[in-house]
C-alpha cells in the first residue's frame, strides 16, 4: 500500500489560518498554534458582537429620538404612544434619521402625536 503524505494538506491549511491571522498583533500572525487560538477566539466575538451591534444601533436611534423630542417639549414614550394611536408606521431607525437631518420632519411626527393623544385620553375617560 502507497503511503499518503499530508504535507500539501497541511500547509495548504496553516497558510489559510497564518492569512487570515495577518493584522493581528506579535507572534498571533506568525505562529500556526498561536494564529488558530486567536483566530478561534476572534470568531467568536465576531458572532456575539453582530447581534449586539443591533442592540447598540436600536439604543442609540432611540437616544436621538428623545433628544428631538425633548427639544420639542414631548417625551419618548408619550411620542412613541402618540404615533402608536396615530397610526403612524414608520420605524426608529428612519424616525433618527428625521431627527438629525429634518428636524422640520421631525416636528411634523411631533404634532401628529400630540394630536393623537388627547383624542385617546378623552375616549378612556369617557368609558
Amino acid at each position: 500500500m502507497v503511503r499518503i503524505k499530508h504535507s500539501v494538506s497541511t500547509h495548504r491549511r496553516k497558510k489559510r489560518v497564518l492569512k487570515q491571522a495577518k493584522g493581528q498583533f506579535g507572534q498571533k500572525s506568525r505562529r500556526y498554534q498561536q494564529a488558530r487560538r486567536s483566530l478561534m477566539k476572534a470568531m467568536v466575538y465576531a458572532y456575539r458582537d453582530r447581534k449586539v451591534r443591533k442592540r447598540e444601533l436600536r439604543s442609540l436611534w432611540i437616544i436621538r429620538i428623545n433628544a428631538a423630542c425633548r427639544e420639542s417639549g414631548i417625551s419618548y414614550s408619550r411620542f412613541i404612544k402618540g404615533l402608536q394611536e396615530a397610526k403612524v408606521g414608520i420605524n426608529r431607525k428612519m424616525m433618527a434619521e428625521l431627527a438629525v437631518n429634518s428636524p422640520v420632519a421631525f416636528k411634523r411626527l411631533v404634532q401628529m402625536a400630540q394630536e393623537a393623544r388627547p383624542v385617546a385620553a378623552v375616549n378612556k375617560s369617557a368609558k
